[in-house]
């Protein structure tokens, strides 16, 4: 099996760059077919998450984590989720702290490496008696699911096959200023005003904890991530919520098939983004780095507004699928013997 390859996409000829295909894939796209059931889960801090299901009948689960202020609306999870339906699969996709359309009821919302929410919703899932868990990430989610892998790789449920992760800031450091740069300003300004929103809610909910004051004044990764994001869960300041909960200081701890897809042209990744010797020296974990693709992106032309990155989401769970059906019908013959 290839462990560095330079998968065969492309996208339309119009959408030339980076920041044309992240701009087209967050407006332009609409994905229709897919009815969520939702439903609420407590946390053990006295919170609840949000969990929208798209069922088929399987056993075989898609466990899908959206990206920074997203959620399981977003037309990319909408897509995957789509897909592994299409394939006989049912689908998972839960909502960050926050991100579910109700604020969250603790100071806390959500963070790069906030595995406790992840590996709550992961061991609900295993309640629901699914045996098989395939976990696919985006962005932030990417990140996420990495970091759980690799970090928590005890805690990880035997039912958890492998996991896909795309556009993924492995250094959370270096991203953060990727993204401070002039040319993504754009970008920048859309999440903190989102974030900002959020900020708000909490600050009237928790004024003894949260405060607005000088928000304007932010203007950075770096700015807000000292201010809110490691007060609110217990790191020192930026820098120790990067170190603490980037995905690359984790991914030699990876026990399971795992998939990593950057775009080269990816304007929120920095270098450090690409793992290139890591993965060229494993065994299990599969580095891809399309030319093109964007952030979140990866766009083809088709009437259903199917992309290629959930086709290849789930044309990469459905290897390892069928290799854990093999390791099972090995480990029932020797049983019989």
């Amino acid at each position: 099996m290839p462990l560095l390859v330079e998968p065969n996409y492309h996208p339309p000829s119009f959408l030339f760059n980076g920041h044309l295909q992240v701009i087209w894939a967050n407006l332009c796209r609409r994905v229709s077919g897919v009815v969520y059931q939702r439903e609420r889960i407590d946390t053990p801090d006295g919170d609840f998450l949000d969990l929208d299901w798209g069922r088929v009948g399987s056993d075989k689960l898609a466990l899908l984590t959206h990206g920074l202020e997203g959620h399981s609306r977003r037309p990319y999870v909408l897509g995957t989720l789509r897909e592994a339906n299409r394939r006989g699969w049912d689908g998972l996709a839960w909502n960050f702290r926050s991100c579910g359309g109700d604020m969250n009821l603790q100071p806390r919302m959500y963070h790069s490496g906030a595995t406790d929410d992840l590996h709550r919703v992961v061991s609900y899932a295993v309640t629901q008696g699914y045996c098989r868990i395939h976990l696919v990430g985006y962005s932030m989610g990417g990140n996420l699911s990495l970091v759980y892998c690799g970090r928590e790789a005890q805690l990880l449920p035997a039912e958890v096959k492998s996991v896909a992760a795309f556009s993924v800031p492995c250094d959370l450091e270096a991203s953060a200023w990727q993204l401070a740069k002039p040319q993504n300003r754009i970008f920048m300004w859309k999440f903190l005003g989102d974030l900002r929103e959020k900020i708000e809610h909490k600050a009237r909910m928790f004024p003894h904890l949260i405060s607005v004051d000088g928000f304007s004044s932010i203007r950075n990764f770096k700015q807000f991530d000292d201010r809110y994001t490691a007060p609110m869960h217990g790191f020192a300041d930026a820098e120790d919520y990067w170190h603490q909960s980037a995905s690359g200081r984790y991914l030699q701890q990876i026990r399971l098939p795992a998939l990593l897809v950057n775009a080269e042209n990816d304007p929120f990744l920095s270098p450090s983004c690409y793992p290139r010797s890591f993965a060229a020296g494993s065994d299990t974990f599969t580095l891809e780095i399309p030319a093109s693709g964007g952030h979140v992106g990866f766009i083809l032309r088709s009437a259903d507004q199917t992309y290629w990155m959930e086709q290849r989401a789930m044309d990469f769970v459905a290897v390892h699928n069928a290799e854990a059906d093999v390791a099972e019908a090995q480990r029932r013959a020797v049983n019989c013997e």
